[in-house]
């Protein structure tokens, strides 16, 4: 964490995370990714879980004769499991945290994970590197999965450069739909000891107005958290690229929103937003579906 927190940033977030669920591939992000949940562990005083996926290798199309038969249903490219694990086990020496290790048993190891991750408060993701060689990484859309299938909140890390404190200065993007919602719900840990809040706002979500209603900073205020507001029109025509720029500008170290996919419509509306944080985010994203 960075030495430049306060008192307040070190407080404790709130017990309502008891559970991580950390993926581990085989990519030279994989410990700075162990040691930002090492770090949420820490804090919230919970067990921090860890799991090795990544795509099996790929198998030539005529086996040599020397290759036994248990080759062709290798799913598990060992060496990097391997690397992963040496990356957990240095993690753990560290202290801190209770850290539990899962194994890998059957074929379907995407599954195994998202049966685990039911069990998780909070998953602690990676952001995938199109430079990496793919037998390193999960399969294709592995984080947008994880989110959508488990409906669990997710820390979505980037895969470059370093990672200092995370929640000191948070944005959120906020489109007054049942996905930022519950990504807001889940990053009030954060916001609560944040140093400032943002807040920008999308003015051209649907329904009518309700007269003396709550809006999402008075919802902010409800749970003592002042936020500053920034709105953003229709006229915007990608809202991930407003999300990522607004936060360079405030100097954001978390950018909060929801996940969009689950249908052809909501996909080609606000799934754009998704895949554009996703794919060009440099700061860590808290994300749920």
């Amino acid at each position: 964490m960075s030495q430049h927190e306060n008192a307040k940033d070190r407080r404790p977030l709130t017990r309502a995370i008891r559970s991580l669920l950390v993926h581990v591939d085989a990519t030279e992000a994989a410990p700075a990714r162990l040691e930002i949940a090492r770090q949420i562990a820490l804090r919230t005083g919970s067990t921090l879980h860890a799991m090795f996926l990544a795509q099996p290798p790929q198998r030539p199309a005529q086996l040599a004769v020397s290759d036994s038969p248990a080759a062709l249903f290798q799913t598990v490219d060992w060496a990097a499991a391997g690397r992963a694990r040496a990356w957990f086990d240095e993690a753990a020496a560290k202290g801190g945290p209770p850290m539990r290790w899962l194994d890998i048993t059957g074929a379907d190891a995407v599954a195994a994970f998202m049966r685990q991750a039911l069990y998780a408060d909070l998953l602690v993701l990676g952001q995938r590197d199109a430079k990496a060689a793919p037998h390193n990484l999960a399969p294709f859309g592995f984080v947008e999965s994880a989110l959508i299938d488990t409906t669990k909140p997710a820390l979505v890390v980037p895969n470059g450069g370093s990672v200092g404190a995370v929640g000191c200065n948070v944005l959120i993007g906020w489109n007054a739909t049942p996905q930022a919602a519950h990504a807001v719900t889940a990053a009030l840990p954060w916001l609560r000891s944040a140093r400032h809040v943002h807040v920008l706002e999308a003015m051209d979500t649907e329904g009518e107005p309700i007269s003396d209603g709550l809006d999402i900073a008075q919802y902010l205020q409800l749970h003592g958290i002042a936020a500053s507001m920034h709105r953003e029109g229709s006229a915007h025509a990608n809202a991930g690229d407003a999300m990522l720029s607004l936060a360079t500008r405030v100097g954001a170290d978390l950018l909060v929103m929801g996940c969009y996919g689950h249908s052809r419509v909501r996909e080609l509306v606000l799934g754009g937003a998704t895949r554009t944080v996703l794919d060009s985010m440099t700061l860590p994203v808290l994300m749920a579906h």
